[in-house]
C-alpha cells in the first residue's frame, strides 16, 4: 500500500497549531494523515531553534506523503501589559478608583505601572480598558501624559504582567515589533508559506509587511480588533488572506457581537476571493477531553456552512491531551457538513459577484458548466495561484485539481477551499496542459474514465491572471493506458 496521502474528501481545510503535544516528526505525520492540511507555528512561544526543527520535520514529510504541505508562521505582535505588584497581585473592588501610571514602583490596590507611553496619548476620558482577557473592566475618568485614572466597573484579582485591551481606541503602535521583524526574517529565510500578522488596526499595517515580504509568502491579516473590522475592505485589498482571531475579538467585543462579525468577515473575504481562516476556541474542551461539546461541534459546522476556507485548532493540537482525536473530529465535522444535501445552498448563500474581467467571467461560467453537465471534477493550471483562487471563490462542489510548476504556489494553496494542489512540471502549450490534466485527474482518483471534467487555463502560459479558456473533456478508457505510461514523466 502506498504511503502517499489521497486527496481529501472534504473541501474545508484544517489548520493545526504545533506545540509540545505535536512537535515530533511522528506526530506531525500522524496529524497529516488524520486530516491536517496546514500547520501553524506560533512565534509567541518557544525558541528559534525549536521552530527551525518544525520546518525541517514538515518539509521532510512532503516527499513521503506526496503532497505539498503548508506552513503558517504567526507573529506575536505588540503585547500591552500592566507592570508588577507588591506580592504579585492585588484585589480591586467594583466602583473604586484605580490608577495606571508610568511609575516603575510595584503596584498595589490603588495603582500600577502601565509601561506603554503610546496609551497615555491615545486614551481619553470615557475609554474602556479591559485587563486579563476582559475579566476586569476599567473606565477612564481622567487622563494626563503620565496618569490614567479609572473607575473599576468590574473588579477582581489583578496580578503581574496581565494583558490590557483597549477596544475603543486606535492605538498608535505599529503592528510589527522589533521581535516580529526578526521573526519575520526568520520565517522568510525558512520558507514559510504564509505569515499571520497580529494587532492589525489599519491597512497600513498590512502594507508595511507586504513591503518586507515582497511576494515570498502570503500575508494573512488577523482580524482581532474592532478597528480592523471597521477597515475590513481596505485591509482585504492589501492582504492575501484573513484570519478571524476570535480570542481577542471576544475580549474587545461583547460576546453576542462575535458571531455576526465572524459571518461578516467570512462573507467579505469570500467576495474578495481571499482565503479566510476561522480560529480560536473551536474544540477547546478537547484540550482535556477526548470528545467535544455539542456547542463546539455546532460552532465548527456553522463556520463551514458559511464557507470558511479553513478552520483552526490552537491549544487542542499544540498542548492538548488528544491532538489526533481533535483533528479527526474536525475532519469528521467537515465531511458531515459537506455531505448535507443543503450544504450547496448554504455555502452559496453569500453572493460572490465577478469583477468585470475575463478571468472572473470565465471562472463563474466554469462552475455553471460543471453543474449543468454533471462534471466529476474541475482542473486548472496556474503559475501564481490566481486561477485557483477564482475557481475556489465560486465554491464548486466537485473536486478541484490545481497544477502548478511552482512549489511555493502549491504549498500556499493548502489553505484554499477545495484545492488539491499538485506540483508538476511546466507546460508550454494548451494541448500539453489538457493531456497532463487528464492524466493527473486519473492519477489522483478525482474522476474515473468516462467522466467529463472542466479544465481552465490562461493562454499564453506563464502570464499571471490571464485565465481565458474553458475546455470540457471526457476521460476516455484509453486514458488509463496513457496514465500508466506517464507515471514517470509528470511530477
Amino acid at each position: 500500500m502506498s504511503d502517499k496521502l489521497k486527496p481529501r474528501d472534504r473541501k474545508v481545510r484544517i489548520l493545526a497549531t504545533l506545540g509540545p503535544a505535536s512537535d515530533t516528526p511522528e506526530m506531525i505525520e500522524t496529524l497529516s494523515r488524520a486530516g491536517v492540511d496546514a500547520f501553524r507555528i506560533n512565534m509567541s512561544h518557544g525558541e528559534r531553534k525549536e521552530k527551525a526543527a518544525l520546518f525541517d520535520h514538515i518539509r521532510g514529510l512532503e516527499q513521503k506523503l506526496g503532497r505539498p504541505t503548508t506552513i503558517v508562521v504567526d507573529l506575536q505582535g505588540p503585547k500591552l501589559r500592566v507592570g508588577k505588584f507588591a506580592g504579585g497581585k492585588a484585589m480591586l473592588e467594583d466602583g473604586q478608583t484605580f490608577t495606571l501610571d508610568r511609575d516603575e514602583a510595584e503596584g498595589d490596590t490603588s495603582r500600577v505601572q502601565l509601561p506603554h507611553a503610546e496609551l497615555f496619548e491615545a486614551i481619553e476620558a470615557g475609554s474602556l480598558l479591559l485587563v486579563d482577557d476582559g475579566k476586569l473592566r476599567l473606565r477612564a475618568t481622567e487622563v494626563s501624559e503620565d496618569r490614567i485614572v479609572t473607575e473599576v466597573e468590574v473588579g477582581g484579582k489583578i496580578s503581574d504582567r496581565k494583558g490590557v485591551n483597549v477596544p475603543d481606541v486606535l492605538i498608535p503602535i505599529p503592528a510589527l515589533t522589533d521581535k516580529d521583524r526578526k521573526d519575520l526574517d526568520f520565517a522568510l529565510e525558512m520558507g514559510a508559506d504564509w505569515v499571520a500578522l497580529s494587532f492589525v488596526q489599519r491597512p497600513e499595517d498590512v502594507a508595511e509587511v507586504q513591503d518586507i515580504v515582497k511576494g515570498r509568502a502570503g500575508v494573512m491579516a488577523k482580524i482581532e480588533k474592532p478597528r480592523a473590522v471597521d477597515a475590513l475592505d481596505d485591509i482585504l485589498a492589501l492582504a492575501d488572506g484573513v484570519m478571524v482571531a476570535r480570542g481577542d475579538l471576544g475580549v474587545e467585543l461583547p460576546p453576542e457581537k462575535v458571531p455576526p462579525v465572524q459571518n461578516k468577515i467570512i462573507a467579505t473575504a469570500r467576495k474578495a476571493g481571499k482565503p479566510v481562516v476561522v480560529a480560536t476556541q473551536m474544540l477547546e474542551s478537547m484540550i482535556t477531553s477526548p470528545t467535544p461539546t455539542r456547542a463546539e461541534v455546532n460552532d465548527v459546522a456553522d463556520a463551514i456552512y458559511d464557507g470558511a476556507d479553513a478552520v483552526m485548532l490552537s491549544a487542542e493540537s499544540a498542548a492538548g491531551q488528544f491532538p489526533e482525536k481533535a483533528v479527526k473530529m474536525m475532519d469528521r465535522i467537515g465531511r458531515a457538513v459537506e455531505e448535507d444535501e443543503r450544504y450547496g445552498d448554504r455555502v452559496h448563500f453569500t453572493e460572490t459577484l465577478p469583477e468585470a474581467t475575463t478571468a472572473d467571467a470565465i471562472s463563474q461560467s466554469a462552475r455553471g458548466i460543471a453543474d449543468t453537465i454533471s462534471a466529476k471534477a474541475m482542473a486548472c493550471y496556474t503559475s501564481s495561484g490566481s486561477t485557483a483562487r477564482r475557481i475556489s471563490r465560486e465554491r464548486p462542489l466537485v473536486p478541484m485539481l490545481v497544477m502548478t510548476a511552482s512549489l511555493g504556489v502549491a504549498r500556499r494553496l493548502g489553505l484554499l477551499w477545495g484545492a488539491h494542489a499538485v506540483h508538476t512540471r511546466d507546460v508550454s502549450s494548451f494541448e500539453e496542459m489538457v493531456g497532463k490534466a487528464r492524466r493527473m485527474i486519473l492519477r489522483h482518483d478525482l474522476a474515473e474514465a468516462g467522466s467529463r471534467v472542466v479544465l481552465m487555463a490562461g493562454v499564453p502560459f506563464g502570464q499571471s491572471g490571464s485565465t481565458n479558456v474553458i475546455h470540457v473533456v471526457k476521460l476516455a478508457g484509453d486514458e488509463l493506458e496513457t496514465y500508466q505510461r506517464s507515471l514517470d514523466l509528470d511530477e
